[in-house]
């Protein structure tokens, strides 16, 4: 069958958003609202993979919905709502945890890095993380997913469980109407946007990061312009000017960053950065990347703070999102019963 084109991805509620997340993602995702009909979530089964203090959850989950729409994505456009409203992620779940090989997940190096040495005392919701993240794709049938490259190997996976699905029930499929046996889709992943990766400001080497313990490693969403401004001054540098071709980044990992994170902002490429500010000290191109990144992070700053403040606004806003999330994804789930075999009411 032609699966209609729908966009699906989601950030979790633990730690601040910060510019990693708005240049790699969320511009993309805007892009996409006024092209496809996307849904955006707030993922936060996925953040109790590990402990969270529930109050600060709370408070994060409606944190992570005003970043959403003070970066300009639309709750009339796209569909925004928080994952644990909507059973069917849940429901899914545990189909595909039935559904994916041991060996499949044994494979996912975030787990190994999440883990780390003290791998026996990691949940098993950390473990079976990637088929949550499946069915959170899955579960609407979704066809496209914008996604950063270090969420690249779970997609693949995605596309694996969808597969087998397909494969394992292929008879109960056809019987439900679907002629060529396919019920689900293998959704692409979309590794687009102005800068897919961008790095630590303390270390070029390192991806910006909400875990990072240096907060000046990270411009979050919510600091305000003078914040922002502080930690571009702040942001490590080498004692060289700045080169005036790409080649002359080799070996210099925080100048490439820096560069990278003025293009994105400002909408130009690399050699068209380095065409204006080649050859001149970092002094004078900080100044410039201070007041570009403080006229789009203040900004978003100044309203997500504002949207904070109405808590009530935030709470219609993931209720209606979850009342249309549902009313796609529960029909969905039904003929995911019907084709397994399950009862339903």
């Amino acid at each position: 069958m032609a699966f209609k084109t729908r966009v699906f991805s989601g950030m979790q509620p633990t730690g601040s958003l910060h510019l990693g997340n708005y240049l790699g993602a969320m511009v993309n995702w805007i892009r996409m609202q006024d092209e496809h009909e996307c849904i955006y979530c707030v993922v936060d089964l996925h953040a109790i993979t590990v402990w969270q203090d529930p109050a600060e959850l709370r408070a994060a989950i409606r944190g992570v919905t005003a970043a959403y729409i003070a970066a300009g994505l639309d709750p009339k456009k796209s569909i925004l709502f928080n994952q644990s409203q909507v059973p069917e992620h849940a429901e899914l779940a545990w189909v595909f945890n039935c559904v994916a090989r041991l060996g499949w997940l044994n494979r996912m190096t975030q787990f190994k890095e999440k883990a780390g040495k003290d791998r026996e005392n990691a949940s098993v919701g950390l473990y079976a993380y990637p088929n949550l993240m499946a069915a959170d794709i899955l579960a609407y049938r979704a066809t496209h997913v914008p996604v950063g490259e270090d969420q690249k190997q779970h997609l693949e996976l995605a596309r694996d469980i969808a597969q087998k699905f397909n494969n394992d029930f292929r008879k109960e499929i056809v019987a439900q109407g679907y002629a060529d046996g396919n019920f689900f889709p293998q959704p692409d992943p979309v590794i687009t946007g102005p800068a897919t990766r961008v790095m630590s400001l303390r270390d070029g080497t390192k991806k910006m990061s909400k875990s990072d313990p240096s907060d000046l490693s990270r411009i979050n969403i919510t600091d305000d312009a003078d914040t922002v401004a502080r930690k571009i001054q702040k942001a490590k540098t080498d004692p060289e000017p700045l080169p005036s071709e790409q080649a002359g980044f080799a070996g210099r990992p925080e100048a490439e960053n820096l560069v990278g994170i003025y293009a994105a902002l400002t909408g130009q490429n690399v050699p068209q950065v380095l065409g204006e500010f080649g050859g001149q000290q970092f002094s004078i191109f900080k100044k410039a990347l201070a007041e570009v990144a403080t006229q789009t992070m203040g900004r978003i700053g100044a309203e997500a703070k504002r949207l904070s403040a109405d808590p009530g606004y935030i709470d219609s806003v993931l209720a209606d999102g979850t009342r249309r999330a549902r009313a796609i994804a529960t029909p969905i789930m039904d003929e995911v019963k019907d084709i397994v075999g399950l009862l339903r009411a």
